[in-house]
């Protein structure tokens, strides 16, 4: 497994590495993980400590909504535990029981717009803790649940790192009618003619776009591992949160990339490059990239790998 550390630049100009630890208690982890959830997981707030009712007999850690209307799961561990594999399961398997729950708790906390958005075919388990053994990382590859593996650690100056080390995008789980016929979702394969829904609700790639799309598809998965995932208005790439979200115009022959990235630290330019933020849009992102020719795409690169190097 990668080790995480960090480093300080002392006054000397030499790195020295910063001891690091755990918390004391996992309560402190976890206060902390959902006062910053969006910021760190790209998921909404719904709820700490909700019963599981008397079946599962257990009381979830955080409740969300990720970015892209998935249900999430949050489990916290300060160290490690074996048993964090079958309660991911325990919980998920809640979830898919407790639908009009879920949605009626959404509904409360974040309206009935997100309510109505809650998309049921890929609910998310995140395990957060200070390790994981190998017996862990390798059976969350047999489970067919959507689960995230990330480690923590604690740094001097109070600093808080996450890192992800493993990540299952698990089998599309039946939805319920309304849903199944609003979504669907894909992950990443060779990007030759990918079929996958246009915003407008069904159907291919525009013809006019798909030659561009496969090399912009190219472009935002050459970052390691990049979940795809097709949903309603946008498709979205993926680590922990969202990095990119793509949108067609197909009647302007272009292609809106909007990256996860802050539009002050970029050289903004008129017709390419739009600060979103606080203008309504589809898809996640404040910086609007918009590409309309191979020309466009190579500038684009570096944005795309900084978006990706931040993540």
């Amino acid at each position: 497994m990668a080790e995480l550390m960090m480093f300080r630049q002392d006054a000397d100009g030499r790195d020295v590495e910063l001891p690091s630890s755990t918390v004391a208690l996992e309560v402190e982890l976890q206060r902390r993980v959902e006062t910053s959830l969006k910021q760190m997981l790209g998921v909404r707030f719904l709820a700490s400590e909700y019963p599981t009712g008397p079946w599962h007999r257990g009381r979830i850690d955080t409740l969300g909504l990720d970015e892209n209307g998935s249900p999430v799961v949050i489990e916290f561990k300060k160290g490690s535990d074996s048993g964090v594999m079958s309660q991911a399961v325990s919980y998920l398997s809640w979830l898919e029981s407790a639908q009009y729950e879920f949605e009626a708790l959404v509904r409360k906390v974040l309206g009935a717009e997100a309510a109505e958005s809650v998309d049921w075919r890929r609910p998310r388990m995140i395990c957060i803790a200070a390790s994981f053994s190998h017996h862990d990382r390798v059976a969350v590859q047999r489970l067919p649940e959507r689960i995230d593996l990330v480690r923590y650690r604690i740094f001097d100056g109070d600093l808080l790192a996450l890192l992800l080390v493993d990540s299952v995008t698990g089998f599309p789980s039946a939805a319920s009618p309304r849903q199944g016929r609003e979504r669907a979702t894909m992950f990443h394969s060779v990007p030759t003619a990918p079929a996958i829904p246009s915003p407008a609700g069904g159907g291919a790639v525009p013809e006019c776009l798909r030659h561009l799309y496969a090399e912009l598809d190219e472009a935002l998965t050459a970052w390691g591992e990049v979940e795809v995932a097709s949903l309603r208005h946008y498709i979205a790439y993926r680590r922990l949160v969202n990095v990119a979200s793509v949108i067609f115009r197909p009647k302007h022959e272009a292609i809106l990339v909007y990256l996860r990235l802050d539009p002050d630290t970029v050289e903004l330019e008129k017709g390419f490059t739009r600060d979103m933020r606080g203008i309504g849009h589809l898809g996640t992102g404040d910086l609007e990239v918009r590409i309309v020719s191979a020309a466009d795409l190579e500038k684009a690169a570096p944005l795309i790998r900084r978006a990706f190097e931040v993540a």
